[in-house]
């Protein structure tokens, strides 16, 4: 089961949050608040798993509250506002729930929290042999693919989620590497590009050189064997790399 906490200052909405956790058989509700600084209180004292929290609360706001929790939890922001979602992902929240709240919508989200948890508990029982042994292991306990939509990575000792569209491009850097993300985020894991390329190329993703792998829909340019991704990105097509990327670019673009 796992562990969650509602918080919500308007008594509906928290209300249909507590209806929606109790349809779902692997959601176990430990608390449920209106006021975010109790809900702190409780959180720090309990075991939980699980937090579904509003962003726009008097007093300590959904995000402040986020920032202030001590030890590894996860989190889903509810909101009327959807700017607030580049901000809730750099915080790390596994979901952001646009209100009004459909009960698809939460389940999809609670459905990824359960993935999100599996993957944790994977990553805490997986034996630590080193580097190169612990990128060589089962792909499935590394990286994961989330309905296609995210993938799940482990950085800064946690596992988080990164989604897909968001990605700019990969780059390889000896046994890391670097996921770039169109918001200016580089998101940093210990992996090998073998291991993410199937996943990705896929997609709308290509290898283009043995260091990078580039999402063909936010190209922008290409010339003198380089791709431009912006005025200030661009990356080389390597030899090896070359004429695949070139009857890509005549077969989907210049035959239109």
């Amino acid at each position: 089961m796992i562990k969650c906490v509602t918080i919500d200052d308007e008594p509906l909405a928290l209300k249909q949050l507590n209806k929606y956790v109790s349809q779902v058989p692997f959601l176990e509700l430990v608390g449920s608040f209106t006021n975010s600084i109790e809900a702190s209180a409780f959180v720090s004292g309990e075991a939980v798993d699980l937090i579904f929290v509003d962003i726009n609360m008097p007093d300590l706001n959904g995000l402040d509250f986020v920032r202030s929790l001590v030890g590894q939890k996860m989190v889903v922001f509810t909101t009327a506002y959807s700017e607030y979602a580049i901000e809730s992902y750099k915080l790390s929240a596994v979901d952001y729930l646009l209100k009004p709240i459909s009960f698809s919508d939460f389940l999809r989200a609670a459905n990824k929290c359960k993935r999100h948890q599996e993957l944790l508990l994977s990553a805490a029982t997986q034996p630590a042999n080193g580097p190169v042994a612990e990128q060589e292991a089962d792909d499935d306990s590394e990286l994961t693919v989330e309905n296609r939509e995210y993938i799940s990575v482990k950085a800064d000792h946690k596992v988080i989620l990164v989604k897909i569209s968001d990605i700019d491009y990969v780059e390889s850097e000896s046994e890391y590497l670097r996921l770039h993300l169109n918001s200016g985020e580089v998101v940093t894991t210990l992996l090998r590009l073998k291991n993410i390329e199937p996943i990705l190329t896929a997609g709308d993703f290509m290898r283009i050189h043995r260091s990078y792998i580039v999402n063909l829909k936010h190209i922008k340019a290409i010339a003198k064997g380089r791709v431009f991704l912006s005025d200030d990105v661009s990356l080389p097509v390597g030899d090896n790399y070359r004429e695949a990327f070139n009857n890509y670019i005549e077969k989907v673009y210049l035959n239109l």
